[in-house]
């Protein structure tokens, strides 16, 4: 049995209930934009939170949040600091981040064991927080299937594009098949409505009743807003730029799924 298969771990099992895995089949559906609003809504609800890039070929938390931390996980991976010491405050958003290195890619060429205490070492750091937010890269590769593993729950993120559809359904099929996660929900991003955000649930949502015997419940539905382009070309939080926002208010009706004490 390798390091990956092994059976979880009591540290795995306390941490799989406060890790929020947020995943995509595909890139360009705004899943790190959801990782960095939802972990401000769960901040600004007085929940202790972290915000993990766990993108680290294309980590882009900090770009997005415009900051700059002294380390990051490459500092991590590179024996230069732990985990606990790479955290870094964003204070404008009330939570911590632990920021990925952009254009690396060493995350998904790890061996199966490093990856293992990767995760591992994530775990333990949990434990200083109500929740961790896990922006994971897209696709379904290694290094997304050991993070996402033991997480509490995944959300994967879609839009109305076929491909995303398409996509989607390829890593929940994945997910679903492994048991990485035991609850897996869906966010349909940027809609231009609630009836079109549920057309696309429904889409997906049957193709997953049709073929995997499952029916993965809607998460909630973030409508598109001008205000998100201009929040991240502001490379501020959407909550801190536009608070009252349509999207904004969206993603906090998710975030209440998980702000009270569990």
């Amino acid at each position: 049995m390798t390091a990956l298969s092994a059976a979880a771990s009591p540290l795995d099992a306390a941490a799989k209930r406060n890790i929020i895995a947020v995943a995509s089949g595909k890139g360009g559906v705004g899943k790190t934009w959801l990782s960095i609003t939802l972990a401000h809504a769960l901040a600004k609800a007085g929940r202790r939170t972290l915000l993990f890039d766990g993108d680290l070929g294309l980590a882009n938390v900090d770009v997005q949040l415009g900051v700059t931390p002294r380390r990051d996980l490459g500092s991590v991976l590179a024996g230069q600091a732990t985990m606990a010491q790479a955290v870094a405050r964003y204070a404008d958003g009330g939570f911590d981040i632990l920021a990925g290195r952009s254009g690396s890619g060493s995350l998904a060429s790890l061996p199966a064991a490093r990856l293992a205490g990767l995760r591992s070492d994530l775990h333990l750091l949990a434990q200083d927080y109500d929740w961790v937010v896990l922006d994971l890269g897209a696709g379904i590769e290694r290094a997304v299937r050991v993070l996402v593993g033991h997480s509490r729950t995944c959300l994967v993120v879609a839009t109305d594009e076929p491909t995303s559809i398409t996509d989607a359904y390829a890593f929940i099929k994945v997910t679903a098949l492994d048991r990485l996660s035991e609850d897996i929900r869906i966010v349909v991003n940027m809609a231009s409505g609630t009836r079109d955000g549920e057309r696309t649930y429904g889409t997906l949502r049957k193709a997953c009743r049709e073929f995997l015997k499952l029916e993965p419940p809607l998460a909630g539905i973030v409508r598109r807003d001008d205000h998100v382009k201009d929040s991240i070309r502001r490379q501020t939080s959407l909550l801190t730029r536009h608070p009252n926002s349509e999207a904004a208010l969206d993603v906090e009706a998710i975030a209440k799924q998980f702000a009270e004490p569990s």
